[in-house]
């Protein structure tokens, strides 16, 4: 479904207003040229005539107050709540309850006050071991049938598990954000539009962090990009610089922290390395080839790559914060490694072709113990053993962020957010829609009644990126 930017209201928005938007756009897929639309309405007046020269660059292909729109969703899947199950838990029970559908405790707590009637239980959910035979519901003072009893029973499991669903859909979702974002979702409205600069940083920053991945050989651009280092380059000693280290843990930000701040940080990024560390572990499928890291049939590669980003995000955070404390000699005990993604087979294939190899990184990942294994202490694997591996692979082990925070990149030039299907670049949102509808380039076969049409726009060349032969 075509995606579209809001609107602008009629009448200039206030400033607070902007900074509002801002703030929803931290969780959700803003294009950074809409983000520096906002910001330059943000700072009206406060630019210098160089800050808003460069705004103006790409904010001139902003969507916002235009017809274009985008075919790629400016927001991440949301986890579905339980109101099906609650509204029709309601029906059966004929009674009411007060609950929360989005939150998995109220949803249990709901289920449990549904279950009294029937004596069900949350921590009693087993339908051949749990229920009640006809002699304990006459004891207990049921007047049901064995099937209306039956049926509440299965009503009742069926929120339960809902339940429990929910509440890993909504941390999966909570370490995507981490992974793109920082902590950024978690700051609050009004400490957010105190501070402008700051705030507008923030915002143009994450949306760089969050463009999807093109289908490419080369690396992906440095999100830190001109734009988001004149941003930060207006943050003074007055700016909330703890708030903006939500974003960005770097040494040019830590530097403004306190010690205490800085072992704050650092607890926070603890606590999503070993949280992402059991997810990955609960994912892991032991026919995967390490070594390569090719994503095979049956994988969910979406969820292992989204809780690798976060993991990897969690552990360069956790390195800065230890390299400011001045504590890296922590890792000379235990040093978890980082987190391969899953790796499409077409795109390992056409590197090959071009005469590439496993990337190094990899090599260092499939010659250490999962980082799981060392993080709940059923494995070892130190400094000296990362190093090791780092140079039998070719690899600097500081330099390439395995044993210390990743030296700074080169600040990126800012260019316009490409339209892609499944990674790859059409040069029109509308037939970047057919195609996606199509299911082209996705992996799986392409609708039939939609392949003709796929057919044609792809001979008529609105694929804009090079590929290999035959990648769809």
């Amino acid at each position: 479904m075509m995606a579209t930017m809001s609107k602008r209201k009629k009448g200039p928005a206030s400033r607070k207003e902007i900074l509002a938007e801002l703030h929803g756009s931290l969780e959700r897929r803003y294009r950074p040229e809409d983000v520096a639309d906002l910001v330059l309405q943000a700072l009206e007046g406060r630019l210098t005539r160089h800050e808003r020269v460069v705004l103006e660059r790409a904010a001139k292909h902003s969507s916002r107050g235009t017809a274009w729109f985008s075919s790629m969703s400016t927001d991440y899947a949301r986890p579905v709540g339980g109101a099906r199950q609650v509204a029709a838990a309601t029906r059966l029970f004929g009674k009411r309850a007060e609950v929360d559908p989005d939150d998995p405790e109220s949803l249990l707590e709901f289920a449990a006050s549904m279950g009294r009637s029937i004596a069900w239980s949350p921590a009693r959910t087993d339908f051949l071991a749990d229920r009640l035979n006809r002699q304990a519901r006459e004891a207990a003072g049921m007047d049901l049938s064995k099937r209306q009893y039956n049926r509440r029973f299965r009503m009742l499991r069926r929120v339960s598990a809902k339940a429990g669903t929910l509440a890993v859909e909504q941390d999966k979702r909570r370490l995507l954000m981490v992974g793109v974002t920082g902590f950024a979702a978690e700051v609050p409205l009004e400490r957010f539009t105190a501070d402008a600069d700051a705030a507008c940083f923030m915002a143009y920053y994450t949306a760089r962090r969050k463009l999807r991945r093109e289908f490419t050989l080369s690396g992906r651009d440095n999100p830190f990009d001109e734009i988001a280092s004149l941003l930060l380059d207006r943050c003074t000693n007055r700016s909330d610089w703890w708030m903006i280290a939500q974003v960005r843990t770097s040494p040019d930000v830590l530097e403004h922290l306190s010690d205490q701040e800085r072992g704050v940080l650092l607890g926070r990024w603890s606590s999503v390395l070993r949280q992402s560390a059991t997810m990955l572990a609960e994912r892991w499928r032991p026919d995967t080839d390490r070594e390569s890291m090719i994503v095979r049939r049956g994988h969910d590669s979406t969820t292992w790559n989204n809780l690798a980003v976060a993991y990897n995000a969690a552990r360069a955070g956790w390195l800065a914060c230890l390299s400011a404390l001045n504590a890296l000699e922590l890792l000379d005990a235990a040093c978890p490694g980082k987190v391969m993604r899953l790796m499409a087979a077409d795109l390992a294939a056409w590197h090959r072709s071009t005469g590439g190899d496993v990337d190094p990184n990899t090599k260092v990942w499939s010659a250490l113990p999962p980082p799981w294994q060392v993080l709940d202490g059923s494995a070892a694997c130190t400094r000296a053993d990362v190093e090791s591996a780092c140079r039998r692979a070719g690899l600097d082990p500081a330099a390439s962020g395995w044993t210390a925070p990743a030296p700074r990149r080169a600040t990126a030039v800012f260019r316009p957010t490409p339209e892609l299907v499944h990674g790859v670049t059409i040069a029109d949102p509308v037939w970047a829609a057919l195609l996606r509808r199509a299911g082209v380039f996705s992996g799986g076969p392409v609708k039939e009644e939609l392949a003709a049409d796929a057919e044609h726009g792809l001979r008529s060349g609105v694929v804009a990126s090079e590929l290999p032969e035959k990648s769809w």
